[in-house]
This record gives structure tokens, sequence and C-alpha cells, in this order.
């Protein structure tokens, strides 16, 4: 028999979070503003344990600098200033999203180490000096944009350097060929060719709706 990992349970997926480093109340205030203020929108934010994988990747990698492609209202983007050593780039269309963002940066102390840039990641990641050197990368966007995001990133990242795409299960249906929606077609579009680029090894774990993570060969 092959191990294979499966979608939780609800009770599963408490048990996990109740048994690992939990969020803090201000992650937690995060989270429920969240969801009052945006609803069905809150979906997209990363879940718990998540967070707390992500804090834990970015210190065990050593990571110094980081950039972040889909900020929405701020939850991934403290998870990982708090794990770096450095500052970090976060990339979002978005006002009112990140005006959030903002607030909690301010209230978690990470303000003078997050700089905000709104408007179309790619103009934003192609008008970056061509020098600009990352120690991982989280994209967290619009899925069309995968690949384009993907291509700019890949070169910033230094070797050895961490990659990291959510989403990338899509609900946990991205092998299901009847789903043909234009979201899932971008998620395939993109996991094969992150899969087929000979720059990176990865894997996609099954945290979360899908986390793709990435290490930049030498």
């Amino acid at each position: 028999m092959t191990r294979r990992s499966g979608r939780l349970t609800p009770e599963l997926h408490d048990y996990i979070v109740a048994h690992g480093t939990g969020p803090d109340d201000l992650l937690r205030e995060l989270a429920a503003e969240t969801a009052e203020r945006f609803g069905d929108s809150a979906g997209m934010q990363i879940g718990p344990e998540q967070g707390t994988f992500m804090t834990l990747l970015a210190r065990v990698a050593g990571a110094r600098d980081a950039v972040e492609v889909g900020t929405f209202t701020g939850y991934s983007s403290i998870c990982l200033a708090r794990g770096i050593r450095g500052r970090m780039l976060c990339c979002d269309v978005s006002e009112e999203w990140t005006s959030v963002a903002r607030r909690y940066w301010e209230r978690a102390g990470l303000s003078d180490r997050i700089e905000l840039r709104l408007g179309p990641a790619l103009e934003t990641l192609r008008g970056l000096p061509g020098d600009t050197r990352f120690d991982l990368a989280f994209i967290d966007a619009d899925k069309g944009g995968y690949v384009g995001y993907w291509e700019e990133l890949v070169p910033r990242v230094r070797p050895g350097g961490v990659l990291l795409a959510d989403n990338t299960l899509w609900s946990y249906e991205v092998a299901d060929e009847s789903r043909q929606d234009e979201a899932v077609r971008a998620i395939r579009a993109f996991n094969g060719h992150a899969a087929r680029d000979a720059r990176v090894e990865l894997v996609i774990l099954p945290i979360g709706d899908g986390l793709t993570m990435a290490r930049r060969l030498e």
C-alpha cells in the first residue's frame, strides 16, 4: 500500500492546529476581522497551520529578504516577516484589502520591515533593479498570472532559496479532469510549468489548498 496525503476532516484539522504552534491573538483577530468584513473572500486567507509552517520554513531556511505576490489582508505577510531576518516586499492591487494589512503590520511591530507596492505585480517585479535578490518568494494571487510571476521570481531567488506557491491543489480537484473552469486550468498549467523547470526541485504539499515548495538549485 502506498501511503498518501488526503483531505482532512474538520475534526482532524482542529486537532492538527491544536497540537502545533497556533496563531497568536493578533493573527486570530486579523482572521476574525477578515471573515467579518470580506465574507466569502476571506477564503483567500491562508490557514493557521500553513502560517506556522511558513514562519518555521523561513527561519529554518535562514531567509533574510522575502517577496510576496498577493497580500490580501496581511496574514501570510506577518507569518513570513516574523520568520525572516531582513525586509519583505509585498505586491497587491487592492488598497481596501491592504489597508487592513497595514494596520496589523503596525500592531505587530513590522511596518518598518515591510514595503507594500500597489499595482500589477508583474510591473512591480519587472521594475526592480536587476541585482535584486530574495531568499524566499511566495505567490498567492490571480491564478492566471502564476506562470508569469514564477518566471520573474525564479531568477531573483538566490541559489538555495525557496519559492512557495499557494492553491496548487485547487480544492483538491486539480486532478479531476471534469473540472475545466479557468482557474483550475490555470493551476494545472502552472503545476506543469513548475514541474518541468530544471532550475528548481519541488514538491506539492497537501497543506491548506495545496502549497508548492521549491528550492532554487545551485
